[in-house]
């Protein structure tokens, strides 16, 4: 099946590119930027020697032309106005970015105007072992957020037994990579290095599609308080859940029965890391608990479980092929 990347200069492009071109279902048969006219090992010098292949500029007509399937690497806003041409000429297309993955209001009261309302309908919430059916039967897929990913797989498990009338309060912390290339102030090596601080306090806009996430699949209304922290690592995303309790369970034995099925999901004994995860499609979950007093601890690579290789096993989904197909297992370890 001939399948495309738009946004190919960034990492999750990157990372997309990388299980692409030794996937035994896909043919890497597309690359674009917003620019274009380069080859791919100019815009990543590690695949020299590994790879060669022409960069486009982005096009919707080229990429109906070429793609059976197409992957959107891009910023939110950018993606849509590529989407609603592509799966109008009945391309497949897994959107990397927030165009589709929230409800309309949500997304135009966090980000902006939505400029495809006709599609948003179609859009399958790509958190795997929550929508894998959906996936299975869909046109048009929509990454999670990696916050949320994280923080959901840890905390979804457990709304049955928490009480969703106290506040759930979210701790997590991201390595830079999760800001993508483009420099900036924050992610300065000077201000990163030796360092750890929040940002986006309580007002970060993945909050809102965590609490919509748990009212969509659970029907209950929670008040999230989510605080992201950025820390001097490369990549790696590392989430603490903080909820109360309702009724006496076993967290442990509450995880490996919900996700027993999941091949992905491993429940750890003791607290989770960022390098145990590095590298590979893994989340790795654990909890434990004080009286009523809740704990949910998760770690996921954020340009891998967190976009690229959820992205990709949304399209193994919709293609037929193993959820498995192509998936990075071995973590960056030491």
């Amino acid at each position: 099946m001939k399948v495309g990347v738009v946004g190919a200069s960034g990492y999750t492009g990157l990372e997309l590119v990388k299980m692409l071109v030794t996937h035994p279902g896909f043919e890497l048969s597309y690359l674009a930027t917003t620019q274009g006219d380069t080859v791919i090992e100019a815009l990543h010098p590690s695949l020299e020697g590994v790879m060669t292949f022409p960069v486009k500029k982005a096009d919707v007509a080229a990429v109906a032309d070429a793609c059976e399937l197409v992957f959107l690497a891009l910023p939110h806003k950018a993606s849509m106005g590529f989407a609603k041409g592509l799966i109008d000429a009945g391309v497949k297309v897994v959107d990397l970015s927030a165009d589709y993955r929230l409800e309309l209001d949500t997304y135009e009261a966090h980000y902006c105007e939505h400029e495809d309302k006709a599609h948003l309908d179609d859009a399958v919430y790509a958190l795997i072992e929550y929508y894998r059916e959906d996936l299975k039967k869909a046109k048009l897929a929509a990454g999670p957020g990696c916050y949320p990913t994280a923080t959901l797989l840890g905390i979804l498990p457990f709304i049955p037994y928490i009480d969703t009338d106290a506040p759930l309060f979210v701790d997590a912390k991201s390595g830079v990579s999760g800001a993508g290339k483009k420099l900036s102030e924050t992610t300065h090596f000077v201000t990163v290095n030796d360092n750890i601080f929040a940002y986006n306090p309580l007002k970060h806009r993945h909050a809102p599609e965590i609490a919509e996430k748990i009212e969509k699949l659970h029907g209950a209304r929670m008040n999230v308080n989510f605080v992201p922290h950025l820390i001097p690592a490369t990549r790696g995303e590392l989430v603490s859940v903080y909820a109360t309790l309702k009724e006496d369970i076993d967290p442990l034995e509450v995880l490996k029965k919900h996700y027993a099925d999941d091949r992905f999901i491993r429940i750890r004994e003791k607290p989770v890391d960022i390098k145990s995860t590095a590298g590979t499609h893994f989340c790795d979950i654990f909890a434990a608990k004080n009286g009523n007093a809740l704990f949910v601890n998760s770690a996921i690579d954020n340009l891998l479980r967190g976009a690229s290789s959820q992205a990709l096993v949304a399209a193994n989904l919709m293609c037929g092929y193993d959820e498995g197909m192509g998936i990075p297992t071995i973590a960056y370890v030491p």
